[in-house]
């Protein structure tokens, strides 16, 4: 769009001059600057980097600017994303908090909570996990037991979450939590924020196939919280989760965009991997697979943009509902296709250096995570279950 030229020179100019060269190369998962308390950066460029971004307002650059955003519209937001992408800038400041719990409290949070709180997500002062899935209420979200009971100036917590992601690194949880058990299951929840430091919060982490170890299971045992911490009306949390939920199978159809990994894509592996016979790939099933693959990815691309389009034009679409079942089960197809390619060589769970390059044994680890992702969200069964039910509007059988 020609009236966005101005500002894509201006956002060009102003990248050019600020984004460190060291910024500009692929990053390793431990390079990744999450915030909070406990954050450190990988380097001096690192910070730098961070804190150029951070006053320029573009560690969210669609947030109000009187929260620390950069006030961006969508259309300049993605000239923004689509400028740092084609220099290869990294990502400046990661966090659920950006993805996930800041657009939400900017819809149903109070004045003193988007200052608290959004603030301090922009400037990288907290990091956020959620707390949502319980060892009984997976899926079914709305069967959680973790209870909340008013004690006149504060909530009393008791219960525990699971999966909390990276919650043993976490300053702040967000969480639904049973505030009334005499009425329906949607009804009588509520959506707190409870400081990860305060009594009674305890995390224990759960090891993956993956080798990593990024989800906990997160008890809280009597735990106050105070009355302001929270979001929403009493009850009616399940609004606030809802809203938050768009966001995240958002954030999960676009996983595979923003890895730090340094990714192999199909098309690229097949040629350094794969035998080749007047010009083509010599196993018909693998090409198949490919143009299939190619296809696919196509036809998301298209989706996302218009989903962009409607979006930008105030249009309600279904595309963050249908998009987060495409995309995760795409980033699976995905792995499962780069592993026949690679062949033995996809097999390697560690040892660079001793058989292996750095991106071998990435794939196969990202393969393992890619199971998860179909669930994290609402698992693809889930998905499916919705999109008969609120897109297509089939009837329930």
């Amino acid at each position: 769009m020609k009236d966005l030229d101005p500002f894509r020179l201006e956002v060009r100019a102003w990248l050019a001059a600020n984004c460190p060269a060291s910024q500009r190369q692929p990053m390793r998962p431990e390079e990744q600057y999450w915030g909070g308390r406990r954050g450190t950066f990988a380097s001096a460029d690192a910070q730098l980097w961070f804190e150029r971004m951070r006053d320029k307002g573009w560690t969210a650059p669609e947030w109000p600017t009187q929260y620390g955003g950069g006030g961006l519209s969508p259309q300049q937001a993605r000239v923004l994303k689509e400028e740092m992408k084609s220099i290869h800038a990294r990502t400046p400041l990661y966090g659920i908090g950006l993805w996930m719990l800041g657009p939400a409290v900017l819809e149903y949070g109070n004045e003193q909570q988007k200052q608290q709180h959004i603030r301090a997500i922009v400037n990288g002062q907290s990091r956020w996990c959620q707390g949502y899935s319980e060892p009984g209420a997976g899926s079914d979200l709305a069967s959680l037991q973790c209870k909340a009971q008013d004690m006149g100036d504060h909530f009393l917590v008791n219960g525990s979450k699971i999966w909390t992601t990276a919650a043993d690194k976490c300053d702040w949880i967000f969480c639904l939590v049973r505030t009334d058990p005499n009425v329906k299951k949607q009804e009588g929840i509520s959506f707190l924020l409870i400081d990860m430091d305060d009594p009674g919060v305890k995390t224990t982490p759960i090891p993956l196939i993956s080798g990593e170890s990024e989800f906990c299971q997160t008890f809280f045992d009597n735990v106050k919280v105070p009355k302001e911490n929270l979001v929403g009306e009493l009850n009616k949390g399940w609004s606030v989760a809802k809203a938050l939920l768009v966001h995240e199978r958002k954030l999960m159809a676009e996983i595979g965009s923003d890895s730090p990994r340094q990714v192999m894509q199909p098309n690229m592996a097949a040629r350094e991997y794969l035998e080749f016979e007047n010009g083509k790939i010599a196993d018909a099933t693998l090409r198949n697979a490919l143009v299939e693959y190619d296809m696919l990815m196509q036809a998301i691309g298209l989706t996302h943009f218009r989903a962009f389009e409607e979006k930008a034009h105030g249009v309600r679409s279904a595309a963050s509902m249908v998009m987060k079942y495409v995309g995760t089960e795409a980033e699976k197809t995905k792995s499962e296709l780069l592993l026949a390619i690679l062949g033995s060589r996809g097999l390697g769970w560690e040892g660079e250096g001793k058989g292996f390059t750095s991106q071998e044994i990435d794939t196969l680890r990202l393969w393992a995570m890619s199971k998860a992702l179909t669930i994290a969200g609402g698992s693809s069964e889930i998905q499916l279950n919705l999109i008969a039910q609120k897109v297509l509007e089939l009837p329930q059988s």
